[in-house]
């Protein structure tokens, strides 16, 4: 993948050191950038609205491609969520963010991506007692290479339609935030896999 400026700063870690050494951009409630912050201490209740994206790649057949997260994660530990979804580095755009994520945890590059618009949230996580306060970039695209997950990120994966989403969704815990991207990206979604695919 590609070094910017954002990126070398940050090459220390990936996303699976030490958290609270990660920076994130802090925004107001219209997507301006406003400061910083550590990972962990964004994320503690209240919660400071922070930078954020989420992607949704898809086979040529519409298939949405999910990913558990790894059991090993401080946040969300062994949900299922959608393709892939971080935080740019602080000066990094969103979507050289959403690339850079989606090669290191999934081992591909996505093809077609393009933007879906944002979605901004508050979603507590009973479980580990974090707040998600993000205002969130939307991409959606194809993925037409192999999956090759990074194992300290991902526990396992599976393409779906959209059909065998709902039947999953309501069987097996998906993390706090699935549907509320999901819902925000359908529209480019739908114009991505067509009406056939059920999106």
């Amino acid at each position: 993948m590609p070094t910017t400026p954002a990126t070398a700063a940050n090459s220390a870690s990936n996303g699976t050191g030490t958290q609270e050494q990660i920076m994130l951009e802090l925004v107001d409630e219209s997507g301006n950038t406003i400061g910083t912050a550590e990972k962990l201490s964004a994320h503690q209740a209240p919660g400071q609205l922070h930078r954020a994206f989420s992607v949704f790649l898809f086979d040529e057949q519409g298939r949405l491609l999910l990913q558990q997260r790894a059991l090993g994660k401080y946040h969300s530990p062994g949900v299922w969520s959608n393709t892939c979804c971080g935080h740019p580095y602080p000066g990094e755009s969103p979507f050289a963010a959403a690339a850079r994520r989606t090669h290191e945890e999934l081992g591909l590059s996505p093809s077609l991506l393009a933007e879906a618009g944002t979605v901004r949230y508050n979603h507590p996580d009973p479980a580990s007692g974090l707040v998600e306060q993000e205002f969130n970039h939307l991409f959606v695209g194809l993925a037409q290479a192999a999956v090759r997950p990074d194992p300290e990120e991902i526990a396992d994966t599976a393409f779906v339609t959209a059909e065998e989403l709902a039947k999953q969704h309501a069987e097996l815990p998906f993390s706090a935030w699935f549907m509320t991207v999901l819902d925000a990206a359908r529209p480019a979604i739908r114009e991505l896999t067509g009406d056939a695919a059920g999106w």
